[in-house]
């Protein structure tokens, strides 16, 4: 499949997943967000209970699988041609690609609108440009995020001529809608990840890491030694999905292996054991 064409399909939702919009404001046409809102529907939604904790695993052998050639992706959740009504998303948390794009290829110029969009780089350098005049290069150690808002256009290329990049394309669910676009990026210290979870992500520019429009906290952490420790969840009626880049891991007694993906809810705090050359990420966010 062509980039353009494969593009067009992750954006209108070969399989009813998602939908391209106009990217002004004041039209009356449906947006992303009101397509995704409509597609995922509240029935998909976890049900709170009396604070009894609740959990979803996904294996990594049971997400999305997509190749294309020069891209290669698997998917947590709903995307493009894969569609699983059991899973089209974690509370707020919409999209978790694990993507792999061959060197100097990449998705051409495209648009999205009300969206919080993630990238974190694993390997490689990734090369992104858009309409708000942005062109920068991220990399390992590097969490870029983009509120689409209003609408934006950008392309994503691997800037390498010689190795691939490898990189998770995140989406999360604004808690507002038509925002002014912003682009906004950071590098990490190595120090800052080493054997802890450290903040990457939150709802408040004033805070650690990159922010977004929604009341979502990332963080991420790189463990050279086994590590027990216990993740407080910011705000009630939030849930986090752990998903573990590599390593091992028991979270909330749960046995977890490479890329393996698990989400929990109805919890104020959820423990954590970590395996020498684990290195994991925590996705905090409303669950409705």
């Amino acid at each position: 499949m062509e980039r353009k064409d494969f593009i067009k399909r992750s954006i209108l939702g070969a399989s009813g997943v998602a939908v391209a919009s106009s990217l002004l404001a004041s039209t009356a046409q449906s947006s992303t967000y009101d397509k995704l809102m409509k597609d995922v529907g509240f029935n998909h939604l976890p049900v709170k209970s009396d604070k009894i904790m609740n959990t979803v695993l996904h294996k990594a052998n049971t997400r999305g699988d997509a190749n294309h050639g020069w891209l290669k992706s698997k998917h947590t959740f709903s995307f493009a041609n894969y569609y699983n009504p059991e899973r089209m998303h974690f509370g707020m948390l919409r999209v978790l690609n694990d993507d792999f794009v061959e060197q100097a290829k990449g998705f051409g110029r495209h648009p999205h609108d009300n969206m919080e969009i993630i990238s974190i780089p694993l390997e490689g350098d990734l090369e992104h440009k858009d309409s708000m005049n942005n062109t920068t290069v991220i990399k390992e150690g590097d969490v870029q995020v983009m509120s689409a808002g209003t609408g934006v256009f950008h392309s994503e290329y691997n800037k390498n001529t010689d190795r691939a990049v490898k990189f998770l394309q995140i989406w999360v669910f604004p808690n507002k809608k038509n925002v002014q676009p912003r682009y906004d990026q950071i590098t990490l210290d190595p120090q800052q990840i080493k054997n802890q979870l450290h903040q990457i992500l939150s709802p408040n520019e004033h805070d650690g890491g990159v922010w977004i429009h929604q009341d979502a906290w990332f963080s991420l952490g790189k463990f050279d030694a086994d590590k027990s420790l216990n993740y407080k969840i910011h705000q009630e009626g939030n849930g986090v999905y752990a998903f573990l880049l590599e390593g091992a891991a028991t979270i909330a007694n749960q046995a977890l292996d490479r890329r393996d993906g698990f989400g929990i809810w109805d919890t104020q705090e959820v423990a954590i054991d970590v395996k020498k050359g684990s290195h994991l990420l925590l996705m905090e966010v409303p669950m409705n």
